[in-house]
């Protein structure tokens, strides 16, 4: 369960040790990764349900091109069936691994927490918290609690602008908008206060998509205030990852 060409446009390659999910809060409601199951039931035969597959495990270690990495692009690793000794092998594979940079996101941040010290933390190991309103910005404080070397957060799907965050200790965030079929607008000016706050903060912004269906406006699209901005961060990294996407320079 892997794709070493992914369209996100912040990553590179996607790997899925599971697959499935159930939905824990307003932004999960139109899940890309659940439509994408429902297309694909061969692939999927337990469709969305949580599902191990202990089969792609070794998958990065096949890949000997270093590359970027979302992890569980298809589900969430700290989802409550996933035992901790399999998140424990999937953390030990991203150890084994430090050609490659691994990009973890999930909604479940208490749990990121509570295993922390558990868990290898190297440098190419980055952990991100999805946050889609200010109701969900307590994610961010169990976050902190990781010593993840690159602290990130995803504001995708934005469904609210998110004012006054507290960016301390985090190193990257992700702003996007949905993008499906009935999709929920976002305003340009939650982006650009985003970004604002990125800015306050010296942490990196990426603007993903500004949302809208059918055309989810990203890309080239995704323009503010007559720029794209898609920074990453730059203290690890593939160098493919660094050069495929123009960062900006604050300097400037």
């Amino acid at each position: 369960m892997a794709s070493d060409h992914s369209a996100i446009e912040w990553t590179e390659a996607t790997w899925n040790p599971t697959s499935g999910c159930t939905k824990v809060s307003p932004g999960c409601d139109r899940c890309y990764a659940e439509r994408i199951t429902m297309r694909f039931p061969k692939a999927f035969p337990r469709g969305f349900a949580l599902t191990l597959r202990p089969e792609a495990l070794d998958i990065p270690l096949h890949w000997k091109r270093p590359r970027v990495i979302f992890v569980n692009s298809m589900s969430d690793l700290f989802h409550k069936d996933v035992p901790d000794e399999y998140i424990q092998l999937v953390f030990d594979v991203m150890r084994r691994t430090p050609h490659h940079v691994y990009q973890v996101l999930t909604k479940r941040a208490e749990r990121v927490a509570r295993m922390a010290r558990t868990l290898p933390w190297p440098p190419h190991v980055w952990m991100g918290v999805s946050v889609e309103s200010p109701a969900f910005s307590w994610r961010i404080d169990y976050l902190r609690r990781t010593p993840a070397s690159i602290r990130f957060i995803s504001a995708e799907p934005l469904l609210a602008p998110i004012p006054n965050l507290d960016l301390t200790g985090i190193h990257w965030l992700i702003a996007g908008g949905e993008s499906q079929s009935g999709c929920r607008p976002a305003d340009n000016a939650w982006f650009r206060d985003l970004r604002d706050q990125c800015k306050r903060a010296r942490i990196k912004f990426f603007l993903k998509q500004l949302g809208g269906h059918p055309a989810k406006r990203g890309s080239d699209e995704a323009v503010l205030d007559g720029r794209r901005w898609t920074q990453m961060p730059l203290s690890v990294g593939a160098p493919k990852c660094r050069q495929s996407h123009a960062v900006f320079d604050e300097s400037r």
